[in-house]
C-alpha cells in the first residue's frame, strides 16, 4: 500500500509518524468536501441519517445543472454534499449519472488549494489541461448567496482527482453552519496503477492516501453518533 509518503518525499520532507489512530492523518489537508450522489435527495438524506445519526440540511439548487443538494459538516473546513437530480430541472444533463444510481455512492470530491488564479499557474506549469477558474453560486433557502470559483482538470484520472474550489471572501464555508456531529476520519483513492496516480497527486500538491485496488474508486469513512459509515464510488 502506498499513501502520503510519496508526496512528502517529493517535497523533501520526512514522514515522522504513521497514521494516527484518530484518523486525522488519513484525511487530505486540502479536502474541501465529498459528493455523495443519489437518485433521490430525500432518500439520500435518510440514508446518511440512518447510519450516522445526523440529518443533513437542504442546501439549495444548482440552476442550469439539474441538481439540488443537502449538506452536513464533517469538521473544520470539511463537509458532505448529498447531491441528487432536481425534479424541476428534468431537461438538464445528468453529469454524474445520478438518475441511474440504485444506491448512494461517492461521485467526486473537491479540494481547496487557496488562490485559484495562482493554482492555475501551477497546473499550467505541470502541463495538465484544465478549465477555469470559473465563477459559481447557489442561493440558500434563507436567501443567502454562496459564491465560489472552480477549476476542473480535463483528465481527472477516472474521477479520482478532485475539482478545485475557492470560496469568495464573503461566503461562509458550509462546514461552519451545516448540521454538525459527524467527522470524516478517512479518505483515500484506490487505483490499479498507484504510481501513476501518485505522480499526478504530487504535481497538484495533494497529500491524499493512494492504495492499490482492482478498480478506480473513491473511499471515505464518516463517524457520527450512530457509528461509522463507509462510502465508496
Amino acid at each position: 500500500m502506498v499513501s502520503r509518503r510519496y508526496f512528502l518525499a517529493l517535497s523533501g520532507l520526512a514522514l515522522t509518524s504513521s497514521f494516527a489512530s484518530s484518523g486525522a492523518d488519513e484525511v487530505p489537508t486540502l479536502l474541501d468536501h465529498i459528493l455523495l450522489g443519489c437518485s433521490d435527495l430525500d432518500r439520500g438524506i435518510g440514508f446518511v441519517e440512518e447510519h450516522t445519526g445526523v440529518r443533513a440540511a437542504f442546501g439549495g439548487v444548482h440552476p442550469g445543472r439539474g441538481t439540488r443538494n443537502a449538506l452536513l459538516s464533517l469538521g473544520e473546513k470539511h463537509y458532505l454534499e448529498i447531491i441528487a437530480p432536481d425534479p424541476k430541472q428534468s431537461a438538464a444533463s445528468d453529469h454524474y449519472g445520478l438518475q441511474k444510481l440504485a444506491a448512494p455512492r461517492l461521485v467526486g470530491w473537491a479540494a481547496h488549494p487557496g488562490d485559484l488564479n495562482q493554482f492555475a499557474g501551477r497546473v499550467r506549469n505541470a502541463k495538465l489541461a484544465f478549465d477555469g477558474p470559473n465563477p459559481g453560486s447557489r442561493k440558500r433557502p434563507d436567501g443567502h448567496l454562496l459564491e465560489w470559483k472552480t477549476l476542473n482538470l480535463k483528465d481527472d484520472r477516472d474521477s479520482l482527482l478532485p475539482f478545485f474550489i475557492e470560496w469568495s471572501a464573503g461566503t461562509i464555508h458550509p462546514s461552519v453552519d451545516a448540521p454538525s456531529g459527524c467527522k470524516i476520519v478517512r479518505f483515500e483513492l484506490a487505483t490499479p496503477d498507484p504510481e501513476k496516480l501518485e505522480k499526478s497527486a504530487a504535481l497538484l500538491g495533494l497529500d491524499v492516501g493512494i492504495v492499490e485496488g482492482a478498480k478506480a474508486q473513491l473511499r471515505a469513512t464518516l463517524a457520527g453518533p450512530n457509528g461509522e459509515l463507509s462510502l465508496s464510488s
